[in-house]
């Protein structure tokens, strides 16, 4: 699955809004609540390999030829 930004936005813009209308803020509930969602997002990309890494008979050895989505 390719990383969907707008998801992203739309939870941040959640989080701030949720924390905007609280009488006492929460640096660590804020925290907790963005680091959550900015990981849920990084682990959605997908990694397209092309080519570049050779194994034979030992280490992986090359250039990684490839990119994130």
């Amino acid at each position: 699955m390719a990383l969907n930004k707008a998801d992203l936005k739309n939870n941040i813009i959640g989080i701030l809004t949720d924390m905007m209308q609280r009488e006492e803020s929460s640096i660590e509930e804020f925290a907790t609540r963005l680091s959550d969602d900015i990981d849920t997002y990084v682990k959605t990309a997908t990694i397209k390999y092309t080519s570049g890494l050779v194994a034979p008979n030992g280490a992986v050895t090359g250039t990684f030829n490839g990119k994130l989505e």
